[in-house]
C-alpha cells in the first residue's frame, strides 16, 4: 500500500511555465518521490506596466516512503 501527501508552495518564475518548474525544484531539495504538481492561482507580477513575472500557488503531490521497523 502506499501513501501520498500534498504540500503547497508558492513559486514564481519568468513565466508561468518557469514558476511550476521552480516549484517542483525546490520542492524536490527536501521532498522525495514526487509525483505531480496542481497549481491555481497564478498571478502577474506587473512593473511599469509590463508582466515581469509569475506566481503560482502549487499543490505537490509526493508518495510517502515506506517506513520499515
Amino acid at each position: 500500500m502506499s501513501l501520498a501527501k500534498v504540500i503547497e508552495v508558492i513559486a514564481e518564475g519568468s513565466t508561468m511555465e518557469g514558476a511550476v518548474t521552480n516549484a517542483v525544484k525546490e520542492a524536490s531539495k527536501t521532498v522525495h518521490n514526487i509525483r505531480s504538481v496542481y497549481c491555481e492561482n497564478i498571478k502577474g507580477i506587473v512593473e511599469n506596466n509590463k508582466v515581469v513575472k509569475f506566481r503560482v500557488n502549487a499543490k505537490i503531490t509526493f508518495v510517502l516512503e515506506d517506513q520499515k521497523a
